[in-house]
């Protein structure tokens, strides 16, 4: 009988490390699904950001060429009359489109989702349950 005392303390100790050695591969576990959704977000940020960089030059190439050709022949066909007047209206339309590309980029630029939102609301969640439970 004085064999169960002794027995049981180690019982316990080995029951507590197995009890701490799942808890530690939980907590791995958690970690690592965490950091693959950030580094799949962050990959996906990237290519957004990649594909709206090479569509917007695209977009800005083809419209300024498009803009400066109708701009030239709106002053070419007004050379022998009001050459000033159709230079004029023509450096105010450009004016006024660019001051409006720049008010939608401000726009986009405020609408934009934070970045790592899904991987900060896990870890938000991660952190409620973690705290509900201890």
């Amino acid at each position: 009988m004085d064999a169960l005392p002794e027995d049981e303390p180690r019982g316990s100790a080995s029951a507590l490390f197995k009890s701490l050695n799942t808890f530690a591969g939980t907590v791995v576990n958690i970690a690592h699904t965490r950091l693959q959704l950030l580094t799949t977000e962050l990959q996906e940020e990237v290519q957004r950001a990649a594909e709206l960089v090479i569509w917007a030059f695209i977009a800005l190439f083809a419209a300024l060429l498009g803009v400066f050709l109708g701009a030239l022949t709106v002053i070419f066909y007004f050379w022998d009359t009001h050459r000033l007047l159709a230079a004029l209206i023509t450096t105010g339309v450009f004016v006024f489109l660019a001051i409006g590309a720049a008010l939608v980029l401000v726009a986009k630029l405020r609408v934009k989702p934070p970045l790592l939102d899904d991987t900060l609301a896990e870890l938000a969640r991660d952190r409620d349950h973690l705290r509900r439970h201890l």
